[in-house]
């Protein structure tokens, strides 16, 4: 690691973890690229502050609270023999410093209308290309790590997997922030427990309940903040916001907003576009949470009823009623919602104005399918978790938990 300058030598203090420090000059730079300093700008949870209005941290916070975890679980898998290089450890920071940095405003929101064609994940590798352009090639390695193709496929694992870094970070500061105990993990306890074998992220048996601990406080989480249903309401109110704006501009009709957000409001952009055309990132890096916010307190006094009612009640948290269910909803339901809804705000049945949006949410847990979460007890043996566990049956939660849900505006 590199002796950082006197003017580099900063201290973050943060709530969740402590004092953070930053390991050396090439993150210092990196942090104080605008490109990175935009997270600044963008919320970690989105529209969920209209829920748990303590929830305002943003993915600032986070990338670098995943940075600090990720400095200890360096430290702890070192002292338990692995060898990881200094070159390494380096880049395996990088790579998990810039895994959230694809992320646009609302980002969920905004993959699922106006910038449909590409993942966060996808801009995420754009984004640290371009950096390592600059940097000149420095972050050659930190990319391998992060897109799995580096020869250690454990360091991957520390930035993407069932027990990476990053979902170590955020489950403790949404706990944090939301104020909902219940999604409260032990992160030292579980670095702690970590350790490699045959080149994979293995947890130690020990460790073993505070896994069990870990998988229920995700599964917990994920119905009680990430999908709480009012979360999902605010979500597809903003989703079809940005759809019916988009529309609009398409048609040639003035809308207010950012250069920014009126580039991709207008143009309809392929992923061919980001790769190939430089402006299109760059764009998209000046865009962030105040822009959307800022163009829907205009849309609410827009000439087009759906816009503005949508952006209206958004902006005042008049928010949609959500059912949820276990089946698909009735068509003969649905569609009598959809004339009640359709008759009662609009007089009018006219499908440009549908406000009736269905669609399913599903509770992944534990996956064991994508990548397991194994342990490693003393005598060498490796077993699956949800062979493991003795407790809680976590093959139960290793079952994708779905629900349909049917949200539209509240007519009483």
């Amino acid at each position: 690691m590199s002796t950082l300058a006197p003017n580099k030598r900063k201290i973050f203090n943060d709530p969740v973890h402590g004092f953070i420090t930053i390991p050396n000059e090439l993150v210092f730079d990196i942090i104080e690229h605008p490109y990175f300093q935009r997270l600044r700008r963008i919320r970690q949870l989105g529209l969920t502050p209209l829920v748990y209005p303590g929830a305002l941290h943003t993915r600032f916070q986070h990338a670098l609270g995943a940075m600090y975890l990720m400095g200890v679980a360096i430290d702890t898998l070192r002292q338990k023999g692995n060898e990881i290089t200094p070159h390494e450890e380096d880049s395996v920071i990088l790579a998990i410093l810039l895994h959230d940095i694809g992320h646009g405003p609302y980002s969920h929101a905004l993959e699922h209308s106006i910038v449909h064609c590409m993942t966060h994940e996808d801009l995420s590798i754009l984004f640290m290309k371009r950096l390592n352009e600059k940097f000149e090639g420095k972050l050659t390695d930190a990319i391998s790590i992060f897109n799995d193709t580096y020869p250690k496929r454990f360091l991957h694992q520390l930035v993407s997997s069932q027990l990476d870094t990053d979902r170590l970070d955020y489950l403790k500061r949404d706990s944090y922030f939301t104020g909902v105990s219940e999604g409260v993990i032990n992160t030292d306890r579980i670095i702690a427990m970590l350790n490699i074998h045959n080149d994979e992220l293995v947890m130690e048996g020990k460790g073993i309940y505070t896994i069990e601990k870990f998988i229920m406080a995700r599964r917990f989480m994920y119905w009680q903040v990430y999908y709480h249903k009012t979360v999902v309401a605010a979500e597809q109110m903003l989703i079809h916001i940005l759809k019916r704006a988009k529309e609009l501009a398409e048609a040639g009709i003035p809308l207010f907003g950012s250069p920014p957000l009126q580039f991709f409001l207008a143009n309809r952009l392929t992923k061919t576009d980001f790769l190939e055309r430089y402006d299109v990132l760059d764009t998209f890096a000046l865009l962030d949470d105040f822009d959307i916010y800022a163009a829907m307190k205009v849309w609410a006094y827009h000439s087009d009823p759906m816009l503005s009612y949508l952006s209206s009640s958004l902006i005042n948290r008049k928010l949609f009623r959500v059912e949820l269910q276990n089946e698909p909803f009735d068509l003969n339901y649905i569609a009598a919602v959809k004339k009640q809804v359709g008759t009662t705000l609009f007089d009018s049945l006219n499908e440009d104005m549908n406000m009736v949006f269905e669609g399913t949410i599903t509770n992944n847990a534990y996956n064991p399918e994508s990548d397991k979460i194994k342990i490693l007890y003393r005598d060498g043996v490796v077993v699956d978790i949800t062979e493991a566990s003795e407790q809680i049956n976590v093959s139960v939660l290793s079952k994708s938990a779905m629900k349909h849900f049917l949200c539209y505006p509240k007519l009483a």
